[in-house]
Protein backbone atom coordinates (compact mmCIF):
# COMPACT_ATOMS: atom_id res chain seq x y z
CA UNK A 1 0.00 0.00 0.00
CA UNK A 2 1.30 3.45 -0.84
CA UNK A 3 1.72 6.15 1.78
CA UNK A 4 -0.99 8.15 0.00
CA UNK A 5 -3.53 5.31 0.10
CA UNK A 6 -2.70 4.89 3.77
CA UNK A 7 -3.35 8.62 4.32
CA UNK A 8 -6.70 8.37 2.52
CA UNK A 9 -7.78 5.34 4.54
CA UNK A 10 -7.25 7.35 7.73
CA UNK A 11 -9.72 10.03 6.61
CA UNK A 12 -13.47 9.97 7.36
CA UNK A 13 -15.11 7.21 5.34
CA UNK A 14 -17.58 9.52 3.59
CA UNK A 15 -14.77 11.53 1.93
CA UNK A 16 -12.50 8.63 1.02
CA UNK A 17 -14.10 7.99 -2.42
CA UNK A 18 -13.50 11.59 -3.56
CA UNK A 19 -9.90 11.46 -2.27
CA UNK A 20 -9.30 8.13 -4.03
CA UNK A 21 -10.69 9.56 -7.28
CA UNK A 22 -8.24 12.46 -7.03
CA UNK A 23 -5.38 10.12 -6.17
CA UNK A 24 -6.18 7.81 -9.10
CA UNK A 25 -6.39 10.77 -11.47
CA UNK A 26 -3.04 12.19 -10.33
CA UNK A 27 -1.46 8.74 -10.46
CA UNK A 28 -2.53 8.40 -14.11
CA UNK A 29 -1.05 11.79 -14.99
CA UNK A 30 2.12 11.32 -12.92
CA UNK A 31 2.87 7.56 -13.18
CA UNK A 32 6.60 8.01 -12.60
CA UNK A 33 6.26 10.30 -9.59
CA UNK A 34 7.37 9.23 -6.16
CA UNK A 35 4.55 9.30 -3.62
CA UNK A 36 5.34 10.88 -0.27
CA UNK A 37 3.75 12.59 2.66
CA UNK A 38 5.18 16.09 2.91
CA UNK A 39 3.94 18.81 5.24
CA UNK A 40 1.41 16.19 6.38
CA UNK A 41 -0.13 15.93 2.89
CA UNK A 42 0.01 13.45 0.02
CA UNK A 43 2.60 14.69 -2.44
CA UNK A 44 3.77 13.63 -5.88
CA UNK A 45 7.53 14.25 -6.42
CA UNK A 46 9.31 14.11 -9.76
CA UNK A 47 12.13 14.96 -8.75
CA UNK A 48 10.76 17.94 -6.79
CA UNK A 49 7.24 18.43 -5.41
CA UNK A 50 4.82 18.60 -8.34
CA UNK A 51 1.49 18.80 -6.51
CA UNK A 52 0.14 18.21 -3.02
CA UNK A 53 -3.39 17.55 -1.82
CA UNK A 54 -5.06 17.13 1.53
CA UNK A 55 -8.33 16.49 3.27
CA UNK A 56 -9.85 19.37 5.19
CA UNK A 57 -13.11 19.38 7.10
CA UNK A 58 -15.20 20.87 4.28
CA UNK A 59 -13.03 20.53 1.18
CA UNK A 60 -10.12 18.90 -0.57
CA UNK A 61 -7.17 21.24 -0.77
CA UNK A 62 -5.04 20.99 -3.89
CA UNK A 63 -1.66 22.68 -3.59
CA UNK A 64 0.05 23.22 -6.95
CA UNK A 65 2.31 25.85 -5.33
CA UNK A 66 1.99 29.58 -5.87
CA UNK A 67 3.13 29.19 -9.46
CA UNK A 68 0.34 26.75 -10.33
CA UNK A 69 -2.34 28.92 -8.76
CA UNK A 70 -1.16 32.05 -10.56
CA UNK A 71 -0.77 30.21 -13.89
CA UNK A 72 -4.38 28.92 -13.76
CA UNK A 73 -5.88 31.98 -12.00
CA UNK A 74 -8.33 32.77 -14.79
CA UNK A 75 -9.74 29.22 -14.66
CA UNK A 76 -9.98 29.17 -10.88
CA UNK A 77 -12.20 32.22 -10.46
CA UNK A 78 -15.24 30.09 -9.55
CA UNK A 79 -13.35 28.34 -6.74
CA UNK A 80 -12.00 29.34 -3.37
CA UNK A 81 -8.25 29.78 -3.67
CA UNK A 82 -5.40 31.12 -1.62
CA UNK A 83 -1.91 32.09 -2.70
CA UNK A 84 -0.96 28.41 -3.03
CA UNK A 85 -4.13 26.35 -2.72
CA UNK A 86 -7.34 25.48 -4.49
CA UNK A 87 -10.36 24.24 -2.53
CA UNK A 88 -12.75 21.64 -3.95
CA UNK A 89 -16.00 20.88 -2.16
CA UNK A 90 -16.61 17.22 -1.33
CA UNK A 91 -20.14 17.40 -2.70
CA UNK A 92 -19.13 18.46 -6.21
CA UNK A 93 -17.55 16.33 -8.93
CA UNK A 94 -13.84 16.76 -9.47
CA UNK A 95 -12.98 19.09 -12.37
CA UNK A 96 -10.86 16.35 -13.87
CA UNK A 97 -9.70 18.12 -17.03
CA UNK A 98 -8.46 21.11 -15.06
CA UNK A 99 -6.71 18.89 -12.52
CA UNK A 100 -5.00 16.94 -15.31
CA UNK A 101 -3.86 20.11 -17.06
CA UNK A 102 -2.61 21.56 -13.78
CA UNK A 103 -0.63 18.43 -12.90
CA UNK A 104 0.91 18.25 -16.38
CA UNK A 105 1.82 21.93 -16.23
CA UNK A 106 3.40 21.55 -12.80
CA UNK A 107 5.41 18.52 -13.97
CA UNK A 108 6.74 20.53 -16.90
CA UNK A 109 7.71 23.43 -14.62
CA UNK A 110 9.44 21.14 -12.11
CA UNK A 111 11.39 19.30 -14.80
CA UNK A 112 12.60 22.59 -16.32
CA UNK A 113 13.86 24.01 -13.04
Amino acid sequence: MSVIVDYIQKQPQEIQPQLMNLYDLLKQVLPDAEERISYGMPTFFQPKPVIYFGASKHHIGIYPTNEGISYFAAELTNYVTTKGSWHLSYDEPLPEQLIVRMAKHRLEVVQQS
